[in-house]
């Protein structure tokens, strides 16, 4: 059993937990209120021109929310988290300086590594051409003939039309665009040929593969349904046809004029065009039902016998005053364009498939290209781009139709701040819809583990079947039936969950946490086990499953580390209630939180009158003070505290968090790099693309706890210094590691450091790389005299709080036995300046 013996033990509670069980670690349970909509792609770079965006409400919905969240999915599964951010060098290919020679030739980059010339190429097209041609070669099984001829018909796109058609793509794809407004004049000399070939409309084979039904697994599956003919892009003259498109083209100022023109009252550009669309519905209805209003009278009229010739007068009248105002608005705004949605969900798939995410950038779109013509190192490692990541057409759809659903679920959850009791009954309801088949596709799943997988190649595979993602929404079904107190069929949930070990492995520790609180608090009243009229017996036999619970979860190598204090401290609680005799207590005190040490320090702080910008709501939080301990000059308070450890002989770095996950670099170097199939997708990673997912751990288990037994025994500053000697020249690109950092300073940072502490701080990062690699205390000190120590330091001003991460590590930290202080600094003089 993972760190507990027997014996009684009440651990001390610091003044940063509850008593009784954490609702900080209770809350981890719950899932995370998802952020505001936006498109994964996100909105236009610096260098785009500005123009009006419509959205349509027939936008796709696979990129209408974020479907993910912090159990490390969607793009943090994907090829984008792995790759290096080279926007410096993309910034050189195109700057040239004062003598016309290329920044790229001075920095020393061959001229025959790069191909681009402004006007006939683009490290864009390059970049979006090599997904679909990497994603043809190896998994064409994936698009039927029509969408194969839709490639070919890109493929014959001049490259003007291609530029156009990339940057497009990157917008907010179910926007229009005025044409006028669309810049890109270096690399397009004719902009209304480029638009045209994009618009022109194209013929297909008559054969059709699109379907839209109910799929066997139960999930209704949705094809891309081209029809006999496709464009790239759509034209605003044959698709603007209603008041409603017409108007959200317009600006606020455009908007203004024309209500003005048309007699329209609001104050904003919503209810101008609201009060558009009303006027426009109102006089249509008066229209239809044959009333009129009199010429030259204020009075209406109509007659029984002239109905019908009305109302196609009506209807006419309507049609024309309807056309009048779209072509009084295109007239403002000149010819505008929009990507076609048939071609963009087609290659969204396309992307979908190459870079094993919902979601891709700028960055990833053009990372890769760079890479090749940068003179970075990455590591040597075996790449594996294979095919069975999605192994059939059905697959891919099915996993889509997930999507789609969970996007509806966090949509719901959305909506209402808290959600409200109506949103908790609609995701529940979409649960009833998938939960016969979530069971199917995990039994599906596990037959395959046990039979086809290799060790540890299914983890990184499975993120990308429906299971997973209807994993999350049973687990967000369950929250809900523990908001509307149906807890009942919360437990049986979370018992379901449990049972499974594919999907979601870092929320068990939650599962286990709520499980336990329920059996403790709640089943007595709700299912009486054993069958007892008498209360106390029920409560007494519940407090034996949760004490169970808690010990099973300490027990469960997949529960993570960040979980144990919480369930030791119920565990105990449970033991002493149901009076369990003291020689089988657990006993944590090898493990029970010390409050962090307290310390303030004193100095001089420099306030200045600032005015918050038109763009910030407020000033700057950061505070600026005097280091007089150095040279008098101003910092931050994170460094003024810095220097009042050095004049106490202690060591360090400002780094939050930064040599933490560079000494995690070094101590697991070869891990991070050690061959997974289907996780090092190009030769330019940085990382492999499952370290940021819960798929990293199980898949090395025996090489990371191998790892973490060698550095318990004291062997890091060897691995330490190891992979210097061999890396350090290249200064190879691997995530986390920063080779600013002296190596003598890792060296006897890592000697101060106690072994075991330091495996279980590489452990947390191991299972939770991403969550967990913010929130490190401000300041890493350490020392060799008068004996060898380390401390970490988090570093808070007046009014300042600690935040539910830092509070996590700091719980981490002192679990592993390692010297934590709340560092408060005070202003002993305040200049204004």
């Amino acid at each position: 059993m993972d760190n507990f013996t027997r014996q009684t033990s009440t651990p001390n509670t610091p003044e940063y937990a509850s008593p009784g069980v954490s609702p900080r670690l209770i809350d981890l349970y719950s899932p995370p209120p998802p952020s505001k909509k936006r498109r994964l792609l996100g909105k236009a770079p610096s260098d785009l021109s500005d123009q009006v965006d419509v959205h349509s409400p027939n936008s796709p919905l696979l990129v209408t929310s974020e479907t993910f969240d912090s159990d490390g999915n969607g793009l943090s599964a994907g090829l984008e988290s792995a790759l290096v951010d080279i926007k410096p060098e993309y910034d050189l290919t195109r700057t040239e300086d004062e003598n016309g020679l290329s920044a790229l030739d001075q920095c020393g980059i061959p001229s025959d590594s790069r191909k681009w010339i402004r006007g006939e190429s683009s490290i864009y097209v390059d970049a979006f051409n090599l997904a679909l041609d990497t994603v043809l070669e190896d998994e064409s099984h994936l698009f039927d003939e029509r969408e194969r001829r839709v490639f070919d018909e890109w493929k014959r796109l001049d490259y003007e039309s291609q530029y156009l058609y990339v940057r497009l793509f990157l917008r907010k794809t179910a926007s229009w665009h005025r044409v006028s407004r669309l810049g890109y004049h270096s690399d397009i000399s004719d902009m209304g040929r480029a638009v045209s070939n994009l618009q022109k409309s194209r013929d297909l084979p008559e054969s059709v593969t699109s379907f839209r039904g109910l799929g066997d697994c139960g999930l209704e599956l949705e094809d891309i349904c081209i029809g006999e003919f496709f464009s790239f892009a759509d034209s605003s003259e044959a698709h603007i046809t209603s008041v409603e498109d017409a108007a959200n083209l317009l600006s606020f100022e455009e908007m203004k004029v024309l209500g003005k023109e048309w007699k329209l009252q609001g104050k904003t550009k919503s209810e101008l065009c609201r009060a558009l669309c009303r006027t426009n519905r109102e006089q249509a209805g008066l229209l239809s039902m044959g009333i009129q209003r009199s010429r030259g009278s204020n009075s209406l009229s109509g007659s029984h016998h002239q109905h019908e010739p009305r109302e196609l007068q009506g209807f006419e009248e309507r049609r024309d005053r309807a056309s009048l105002f779209v072509e009084k608005v295109l007239g403002i705004t000149g010819p505008c364009i929009r990507i076609s949605q048939t071609t963009f969900k087609l290659f969204e798939r396309v992307h979908l498939v190459f870079y094993r995410s919902t979601e891709w950038t700028e960055k990833s779109l053009t990372t890769i290209i760079l890479s090749k013509i940068s003179r970075r190192n990455f590591a040597d490692y075996l790449v594996g781009r294979t095919s069975n990541i999605f192994i059939s057409r059905s697959h891919i759809l099915e996993f889509e139709a997930a999507l789609r659903l969970e996007a509806n679920v966090d949509s719901i959850l959305e909506q209402g701040d808290p959600p409200r009791e109506k949103g908790f009954q609609k995701v529940i309801d979409l649960f009833e819809s998938i939960y016969a088949p979530w069971k199917a596709f995990v039994a599906s799943e596990q037959v395959k583990e046990n039979t086809v997988y290799d060790y540890g190649e299914g983890a990184y595979l499975r993120r990308f079947t429906s299971a997973h993602i209807l994993t999350r929404i049973v687990h967000q079904a369950a929250w809900c039936f523990g908001r509307l107190k149906n807890y009942r069929r919360e437990y049986d949930i979370l018992v379901e969950l449990l049972a499974q070990r594919l999907f979601h492995a870092a929320r068990r520790g939650s599962w286990y946490q709520r499980k336990a609180l329920l059996e403790e608090h709640y089943m007595y009243a709700v299912d009486h086990s054993p069958a007892s009229s008498d209360e106390e017996q029920c409560k007494k036999y519940w407090r034996r499953k949760a004490a169970d619970t808690c010990e099973y979860a300490l027990q469960d190598s997949e529960c993570h580390l960040i979980y144990h204090h919480d369930l030791q401290k119920r565990l105990t609680k449970l033991e002493k209630r149901l009076r369990v005799p003291r020689r089988l207590q657990h006993d944590f005190k090898h493990v029970q939180l010390d409050a962090p040490l307290e310390h303030i320090v004193e100095g001089i702080q420099i306030k200045r009158d600032t005015v918050a910008s038109k763009k910030s709501k407020a000033p700057s939080t950061k505070t600026v003070w005097v280091d007089e301990l150095e040279d008098g000059a101003e910092c931050s308070v994170e460094e003024m505290c810095l220097s009042w450890y050095r004049h106490q002989g202690w060591k360090g770095y400002h780094s939050e968090g930064g040599i933490i996950r560079t000494l995690f670099a070094y101590l697991f170097f070869d891990i991070i790099f050690l061959y997974v199939p289907n996780v090092f997708q190009t030769a330019y990673q940085s990382c492999p693309l499952d370290l940021h997912t819960d798929a990293f751990y199980p898949s090395r288990a025996s090489e990371i706890n191998r790892r973490l037994a060698d550095i318990s025994n004291g062997g890091a500053e060897k691995i330490v210094r190891e992979v210097y000697n061999r890396e350090h020249k290249r200064k190879t690109c691997v995530v986390g590691l920063n080779w600013d950092f002296d190596v003598d300073d890792l060296a006897d940072l890592v000697s101060c450091f106690d072994g075991h502490a330091l495996a279980a701080v590489c452990k947390v990062l191991a299972q939770e790389y991403r969550q967990r690699g913010g929130g490190m205390p401000d300041l890493i000190l350490w020392r060799t005299e008068p004996e060898k120590a380390c401390m970490f330091v988090e570093v808070k001003s007046a009014n300042d709080r600690l935040s539910d991460t830092q509070r996590l590590w700091i719980h981490v930290l002192k679990g592993a036995g390692v010297n934590v202080a709340l560092c408060h600094a005070k202003a002993r003089e305040v200049r204004v300046e």
